[in-house]
């Protein structure tokens, strides 16, 4: 960049590039907007930055993100146990909740198998998915993977190795090939939901 800006600029607009869907000129209208920003507003982002890596974990049954551990939704009795539902992110969490009629627990993968991007199952959280089915009372498991090549290849690896052992459900396609859980409007994600199928 120009030596006509400062170093601190350049550096925040850098980190700024660094975020998904954030580009060079986002970047920098961010970092000129906190410049000009209220000293307490730009103070206020660092702290709940610096607040976000300081509290958050990874819950130890589910591995979604956590303040406490286990998390909110596996302490909660009120939900069913026995029913697991399984997605790639935390956010796709967050969706399945918007739809509201969910009551079971989720097992986050934090991601999903993509060989031509390097992931196999062992960079995701398959293996502590396998060892919870086998430890605690399971009755069945929702594939809730994003529909696409990826999520497609991570349900079915899931489906080889848990065929027999549990009933095994797939999300309806009501969703669209390609989109996100966390995009999908409540509507059809809770019919995709009531939906779900036995794989095959």
């Amino acid at each position: 960049m120009s030596k006509a800006i400062p170093a601190s600029v350049t550096r925040l607009i850098d980190e700024f590039s660094r975020l998904p869907g954030i580009g060079p000129k986002t970047a920098a209208r961010l970092t000129y907007y906190l410049l000009r920003a209220p000293d307490e507003q730009a103070l206020a982002l660092a702290e709940a930055l610096r607040d976000l890596k300081a509290s958050t974990r990874y819950c130890s049954i589910c591995h979604n993100i956590t303040e406490q551990d286990p998390c909110a939704i596996c302490t909660d009795e009120q939900r069913d146990a026995g029913l697991i539902c399984v997605v790639e992110e935390p956010l796709d969490v967050v969706a399945i909740e918007r739809a509201g009629n969910y009551r079971g627990r989720y097992h986050v993968l934090h991601g999903a198998i993509s060989p031509m991007e390097g992931i196999g199952p062992d960079q995701l959280r398959i293996k502590e998915l396998f060892e919870r089915v086998e430890k605690s009372p399971v009755r069945e498991v929702i594939l809730a993977t994003n529909v696409g090549l990826e999520g497609d290849a991570t349900a079915a690896y899931i489906h080889r190795h848990l065929q027999g052992k549990v009933r095994l459900t797939r999300l309806a396609r009501g969703l669209p090939v390609g989109g996100d859980l966390e995009y999908a409007d409540s509507v059809t994600l809770a019919g995709a939901l009531e939906g779900r199928r036995d794989m095959e």
